[in-house]
């Protein structure tokens, strides 16, 4: 997948069949409120658009249009993927939660979503949480990750670090012929609505974990649960630990770059972070330095199955039995690599392809 962060024009990027091919991009303004939003529909042909709301103080309109784009596209993927009947969409809200999140303002950007038609089902991200489904609930009838008091399945972070934590063990099995992570040292990026459950998945099987995030509350949450686990002074520290066999970025995008691939000392890359590459070849680089990466899309494609599953009756064996099928994708993925000689985020991406076009002729 192509990012377009940084395109020079956004309109070029939206229509560009490489790096975008969106169908339906929306503005959103609603000035009693504060709200400005962009609503990304990527792909409709194996059904209605399905991905979450990220609320997050972009510097600009064009920087967070860009991420409404790249998260959008990459929801086509994860979905097709995952085996849903859904295609991919995402919306961004700009600004700081923390500063301007009202109900008024959720109710309002709900009617947006409403006025799609069901066109896009919305959900939860980075800045959003169960409490505010709930509310855009109000206004529209197509969102997922409610409450169970609200008819939904709740937080949908639980079944997000199940199934990274099952690309984990097929990365295992495919490096050491093993999928236990006993013994080995795991750095998660990132602790916080997800990566807190992927060290709880960590811990059971008998990884040593080592920990960062910019924020102390996460971390101390986790040390006074586990007080096995180590602390990293930071990201750079942690990919930089001896020793370490698996990275796991479970933060925000673009975590494998030019600065960071060169100094990894992992083995194995498979986290929940969204957009981990930070641009096209950096999967080459991967692949260069004897690094296997999990594509990103597929492993945390959990939390997309739960909440797709809300829209017909939330029964969580269901979802889970679903999101465990995530280590035989993985390793389909991998194998599908090898054979190819290609990269497994190529390879990933050869598959989902595959899927939609054959939806789209059909």
């Amino acid at each position: 997948m192509t990012d377009v962060t940084g395109a020079p024009d956004v309109l070029h990027t939206l229509f560009h069949s490489e790096q975008g091919g969106h169908e339906h991009v929306v503005l959103c303004q609603d000035r009693p409120t504060g709200l400005k939003a962009v609503i990304a529909l990527h792909n409709t042909a194996l059904g209605p658009a399905l991905g979450g709301t990220r609320f997050y103080p972009y510097a600009t309109e064009a920087e967070a249009i860009a991420d409404a784009l790249n998260l959008s596209r990459g929801m086509s993927y994860k979905n097709a993927m995952a085996g849903l009947d859904h295609g991919g969409g995402k919306a961004v809200i700009i600004g700081d939660p923390e500063k301007i999140k009202t109900e008024e303002l959720l109710l309002a950007y709900g009617r947006f979503v409403a006025s799609l038609n069901g066109l896009y089902v919305t959900a939860c991200d980075v800045g959003t949480y169960v409490a505010d489904m709930d509310v855009v609930a109000r206004t529209n009838q197509w969102t997922t990750g409610r409450s169970p008091e609200n008819g939904g399945a709740g937080d949908s972070s639980v079944l997000t670090a199940f199934g990274v934590f099952q690309g984990m063990r097929a990365s295992a099995q495919t490096v050491w012929g093993d999928p236990s992570l006993r013994d080995r040292t795991v750095g998660v990026a990132g602790v916080g609505k997800v990566g807190h459950y992927l060290v709880e998945h960590l811990v059971a099987d008998g990884a040593k974990v080592v920990i960062t995030d910019v924020r102390e509350e996460s971390v101390r949450r986790i040390t006074e649960k586990f007080p096995e686990v180590t602390v990293a002074a930071d990201t750079d520290a942690l990919i930089r630990t001896e020793g370490l066999d698996v990275y796991a970025p479970c933060a925000l995008g673009g975590a494998l770059n030019d600065g960071t691939v060169p100094a990894l000392t992992a083995r194995i890359v498979c986290g929940a972070a969204n957009n981990q590459l930070a641009h096209p070849g950096v999967e080459k680089d991967l692949e260069a330095r004897g690094i296997l990466y999990a594509p990103d899309y597929v492993v945390n494609a959990g939390g997309v199955i739960q909440v797709a599953d809300e829209l017909h009756g939330f029964d969580f064996d269901r979802c889970k039995a679903k999101a465990t099928k995530i280590f035989d994708t993985t390793l389909e993925i991998f194998a599908r690599a090898k054979s190819d000689g290609i990269p497994p985020a190529a390879a990933a991406d050869r598959i989902a392809e595959q899927r939609m076009a054959e939806a789209r002729r059909g």
